[in-house]
């Protein structure tokens, strides 16, 4: 007979079952204590891929090269004029090119273009060229000291390029890194979560519509199973119905009850919404207007505005550092002026008014 004593009652150790979240620790990409070190970004074709599979980060992507090209840049007229003979592959523009390079830098790390010059040192192509066949070659002051684009055709030398021959973008670099940070490094977590998802409900909605059935069948007979198996599952595909002797077969309805499990709707909007967020891309500008008042969609709107004006400044800045070349970029439509509404004071109550705020376009 067992002993019933509480006494011998034991605790259990869940000490090495559950874990704190943690963050891994991440050194950076920076020149190393030697002549050369070397970097070429190996992460491009999987960050291209999830530019062209999920649609969010490629609207994102997008969204923030167009509006960081704005209406394109503004320059005096001798500029404009050589800008405007680049063709890059024959049918690009210097607009589309900066755009070009905007998304790739963007997707993963850093974008490259040749800089193609004539005899007199006269800027007369950019050529955008693949961020994965491009390597980065710094010395050990951090400095670099030449690019070059790595060819797989055997017994074929790579090509090499000094500094002034390639025109460089970096997306955020930090600290001494060699290139740009990986924003879908990031991201991906909430990426995959999404559509994981959306992947389920889509299974759970198939399942309302065309639910799972169980057949007991009165025979152990294989050849006859598959014979039922053929004929239900020609019906199902066409609509129609069966009709079976009383007794023979016994169907039962695989269904889950309304309500029985979690609707996943907020969820998926949850990581929808945090995804814009961490790419820094407003929802609102691309219609989507839920949950904003009048007033909190202008504050996104500015907020968004300052992001950028900032990255306008960085390209603006690397074309004339890189290129000698002064530009400015125009932004769409700017409330910086307006700061989100005037307000009119009440001559009797003293209440302050809101106004409509009206987009005021930069040079008109």
């Amino acid at each position: 007979m067992a002993i019933n004593d509480i006494g011998s009652s034991v605790a259990s150790d869940l000490s090495g079952e559950m874990t704190d979240f943690s963050v891994d620790s991440v050194s950076t990409d920076g020149a190393l204590d030697q002549d050369e070190t070397f970097y070429i970004n190996t992460d491009w074709e999987t960050d291209y891929g999830y530019y062209n599979s999920i649609p969010e980060f490629k609207t994102a992507v997008d969204a923030k090269a167009l509006w960081t090209m704005g209406a394109g840049f503004e320059a005096d007229e001798i500029t404009s004029l050589l800008l405007g003979t680049i063709k890059g592959n024959g049918k690009d523009s210097f607009n589309s090119i900066l755009k070009n390079m905007i998304k790739v830098k963007t997707i993963s790390k850093d974008s490259f273009a040749e800089v193609i010059r004539d005899a007199e040192g006269m800027l007369v192509n950019l050529k955008p060229l693949n961020p994965s066949s491009i390597k980065i070659v710094q010395n050990r002051m951090g400095q670099i000291l030449r690019y070059e684009q790595v060819t797989k055709v055997k017994g074929v030398a790579n090509k090499c390029f000094s500094p002034d021959q390639i025109f460089h973008l970096s997306h955020d670099r930090v600290a001494d890194e060699i290139h740009g940070t990986r924003i879908i490094a990031s991201l991906e977590w909430l990426i995959l979560a999404r559509n994981e998802a959306m992947t389920d409900w889509k299974r759970v909605l198939h399942r309302n519509i065309d639910p799972l059935w169980v057949f007991h069948l009165d025979t152990d007979d294989t050849s006859e199973i598959a014979s039922f198996k053929a004929k239900n599952d020609g019906a199902r595909a066409n609509g129609e119905n069966m009709y079976v002797p009383k007794g023979v077969v016994v169907p039962e309805l695989i269904a889950t009850a309304a309500n029985a499990s979690l609707n996943p709707m907020s969820w998926i909007d949850s990581l929808n919404d945090y995804f814009f967020q961490a790419v820094m891309v407003p929802q609102i500008l691309f219609g989507n207007a839920k949950g904003f008042t009048d007033a909190a969609g202008k504050i996104v709107y500015l907020a968004y505005e300052q992001s950028v004006k900032a990255e306008q400044l960085y390209i603006e800045e690397q074309v004339l550092g890189q290129l000698n070349i002064e530009i400015f970029l125009t932004f769409p439509a700017s409330l910086q002026s307006d700061m989100i509404s005037e307000v009119e004071k009440d001559p009797v109550s003293g209440a302050a008014e809101p106004n409509d705020v009206v987009a005021e376009v930069e040079g008109q």
